[in-house]
């Protein structure tokens, strides 16, 4: 069984971070699909996934096993093209338990820090798979040293890229030094990533985060280009004061949020 998982916004929930799963399998002469909304708890090893409805099912017979075993392997390969991270045979994804249901969100303060691969599908092709894996390890190492070293937390990754969270006003100035830091480092391992910061009230529940913020962390990351840390004009107002240098890039519509954004990118 195939199982692959995409976290990030999707247009259909302006509301803020949402996640996807799929999982397909073949069995004999009929190939079975599951996919639907995801919980994506925890980062890493630690990291759990469970469905926030009923999945959406779908059955497909064919004549022969030849068929289904090439329809599965299309609908492997359509998944792998829309940015969705393959994960291992081992991990299952489940209802969510009881004892974790309808804990109440409450209302934090915090920075969000969108980091993403540029080119990232260039890269695969070029290196092959193996080689692809190594590198998102090192990549990956990178990234979490310096959150340690930010007092920074890792929310989760996708398939190359990754959401993280710094607390309180001081964490601001933490996310800016981090995706600075981030975007030298990674330039050892032949890497480009672009990285987005937004800040303001977010819903903590649990180890997720939620809210609009995050929605428009997403898309201030989507506007950076290659090697480029954005920062919403929120981001820029609160380090006035500490010293650090920030490039007016003019005013832009953000897709799914109202009005113009000014944005600043840090050199």
């Amino acid at each position: 069984m195939a199982t692959f998982l995409r976290v990030g916004v999707h247009d259909s929930n302006r509301r803020g971070y949402t996640s996807k799963a799929w999982t397909i399998r073949q069995i004999g002469r009929t190939a079975l699909l599951e996919w639907g909304p995801v919980e994506v708890r925890r980062a890493g090893r630690g990291r759990r996934i469970y469905w926030t409805h009923r999945p959406q099912q779908k059955t497909v017979r064919f004549s022969s096993a030849e068929q289904a075993m090439g329809y599965v392997r299309r609908a492997i390969a359509r998944r792998r093209s829309h940015r969705y991270e393959q994960l291992s045979e081992s991990v299952r994804i489940g209802p969510r338990p009881a004892s974790q249901r309808a804990k109440p969100a409450r209302r934090v303060f915090a920075t969000v820090l969108y980091v993403d691969i540029v080119r990232s599908t260039e890269k695969v092709a070029l290196l092959g798979d193996r080689r692809w894996n190594e590198v998102l390890t090192s990549y990956y190492a990178v990234l979490r040293k310096a959150l340690r070293a930010s007092k920074g937390r890792e929310v989760t990754t996708t398939g190359d890229g990754m959401l993280a969270a710094f607390d309180g006003p001081l964490g601001v100035l933490k996310a800016i030094l981090c995706a600075d830091t981030i975007r030298q480092t990674v330039r050892t391992l032949g890497l480009e990533v672009r990285a987005g910061l937004h800040t303001g009230e977010c819903e903590l529940a649990g180890d997720s985060l939620a809210g609009i913020v995050l929605h428009i962390g997403a898309r201030v990351m989507a506007r950076a280009g290659a090697n480029e840390v954005l920062v919403s004009a929120t981001v820029k107002n609160l380090v006035v004061e500490s010293g650090i240098k920030l490039e007016d890039r003019g005013a832009h519509k953000l897709k799914g949020v109202a009005d113009k954004w000014r944005l600043y990118s840090l050199p």
